[in-house]
């Protein structure tokens, strides 16, 4: 008996490389060999490097703002989700994978009964060679030598009459119902589980990646706001004496009512705008501190824009739009797809037969003594077959369901690819001209800044109107404003190329999430 079972197991040993499971091919993306160049894309530098390889600790030049990430990498609260789903597929993982081997327990007993019958049945039958004598209201009492003793009245064999008592202990270990993996079914659903896992640990990383760029931009953002608030406040200082000034001008007849009030107009519109501005700023620090997840200090936070250089004014030389496909999220989809291809080969081996084994290796003894003497060892063995021959179709189902899957997570994949070339592709477009319209927009805040001290000198000699001077007020604020946003522009559009190229990770960074690979 035990050489048919080990000729069994070496026979499901050499079926087990079968797998039904498609052979995988990676899509070819409807992308580019080649990133946008030429035109508004700007010309790669040779000397540049690689952004994907900057962690962001050297990519983030202010203090302050490198303070602030890290902070945000230690509280937020999306980002302990994302490395909770990590764990949580990890152990769904290991469950899974706990299918490839048998599971194996120990089992001990002692039986103690003065039922022969009983007995017997505990000993699977060793118990049938036990004497006993009694025959009509006599006694008689006999010894058996493998089962123990008994002693009963009637007749022989009866139940629950016994004076005397059987002892029986036993020790097995053994598996039930363990799946030989013919067919790679459970080595198929292990892999789609591992699979899964792994695109779990790239959601984790693209969602570090993008709370990095998140609260880079938030924090800049809210410098901007500052410094917006500050030009509006300067402007309103000028504009409240423009406007006390044609006041007086208009009680004395100097002035129209018509300079007056246009003169009112911009002041108030000034207002507004402070007003609004100090909302926005109030805004910006609680969207930052929700990024953080926790308050962020005054110490830490910006103090105005400036220049905008609060990172490394790089750009990548002459990459290739494979390199999209180290994008965290783009190795999320591929992964998701290898697990969808290997439910086919899980739904497909469900069709076949499916082999089952069970096998037990243990001791038994009427004396706690002799569990391990000789001849006390048993075995069992019970190998079982299934073979499904009507379901209604629901395995065909299944098989079908799982196709349908894998050509939606073709098409998720492609779609990702394509959706990391665009933004990629936005970003150096913007990059392109961003530089041109900040020397524009400087450029532009200087003439309006000198035209309006020549029109207020003009205005103060007589030679011009106020109409004049107050345009000229107007312009150089608005040209103020829009060099802030500019700047602002140009700070958020290297954050976003740094992004979506899929930088933003240190090597040996010690906020790198627990789960990552």
């Amino acid at each position: 008996m035990t050489s048919k079972i080990l000729l069994g197991l070496l026979g499901a040993t050499a079926l087990a490389g079968c797998n039904l499971a498609p052979h995988y091919v990676r899509p070819v993306g409807e992308v580019p060999a080649a990133l946008p160049q030429g035109g508004v894309y700007p010309a790669a530098a040779t000397d540049a490097p690689d952004v994907t390889k900057i962690g962001w600790r050297d990519f983030f030049t202010d203090e302050r703002l490198r303070r602030t990430i890290a902070l945000g990498l230690d509280n937020n609260r999306d980002l302990r989700v994302a490395a909770a789903n990590v764990l949580q597929a990890r152990a769904q993982y290991r469950i899974q994978r706990a299918d490839l081997v048998p599971s194996t327990s120990l089992s001990a007993s002692g039986t103690y009964t003065n039922n022969i019958q009983g007995a017997a049945s505990t000993l699977g039958g060793a118990a049938s060679g036990s004497s006993g004598t009694g025959t009509g209201t006599g006694t008689g009492v006999g010894t058996g030598t493998g089962a123990g003793s008994s002693a009963g009245s009637g007749t022989s064999g009866s139940v629950g009459t016994s004076s005397s008592n059987f002892e029986f202990y036993s020790v097995n270990a053994g598996f039930s119902a363990f799946e030989l993996d013919l067919f790679g079914r459970v080595r198929n659903l292990n892999r789609a589980a591992l699979e899964q896992y792994f695109a779990t640990e790239e959601a984790q990383r693209s969602t570090r990646i993008s709370l990095i760029a998140e609260i880079a931009t938030a924090w800049l953002t809210l410098a901007s706001d500052q410094d917006q608030l500050a030009i509006s406040q300067r402007s309103l200082t000028s504009f409240e004496q423009s406007l006390e000034l044609t006041r007086a001008q208009f009680r004395i007849g100097v002035a129209s009512e018509l300079e007056a009030r246009q003169a009112e107009t911009t002041y108030q519109g000034a207002r507004n705008d402070i007003a609004v501005l100090k909302t926005r700023v109030a805004q910006d620090k609680n969207a930052l501190d929700l990024l953080v997840g926790t308050p962020v200090t005054t110490e830490l936070l910006p103090q105005g824009l400036g220049s905008g250089d609060a990172a490394l004014q790089v750009l990548p030389a002459g990459i290739r739009s494979d390199v999209l496909l180290r994008r965290p999220d783009v190795l999320q989809a591929e992964h998701q797809l290898i697990a969808q291809n290997a439910n086919i080969g899980a739904a497909r081996a469900a069709l076949f037969p499916r082999i089952s084994l069970t096998a037990t290796l243990g001791t038994i003894s009427t004396a706690l003594s002799g569990l391990f003497a000789g001849g006390s060892f048993t075995y069992t063995g019970a190998p079982s077959v299934s073979l499904p021959l009507f379901d209604g179709g629901r395995l065909r189902g299944n098989v079908d369901l799982a196709r349908a899957q894998q050509q939606a997570a073709v098409s998720t994949y492609e779609k990702t690819v394509q959706t990391a070339f665009r933004e990629v592709a936005d970003a150096l477009a913007q990059r392109g001209t961003i530089d041109e319209q900040l020397a524009a927009q400087s450029a532009r805040v200087e003439a309006a800044n000198v035209a309006l001290r020549i029109s207020d000198a003009r205005y103060r000699a007589g030679v011009e109107s106020f109409l004049t001077t107050l345009d000229s007020q107007r312009t150089a604020y608005a040209a103020q404003q829009q060099l802030v946003t500019t700047r602002l522009n140009r700070g958020s559009n290297i954050v976003e190329l740094y992004r979506s190229l899929g930088g933003g990770l240190d090597v040996d960074d010690p906020a790198k999430p627990v789960a990552a690979r």
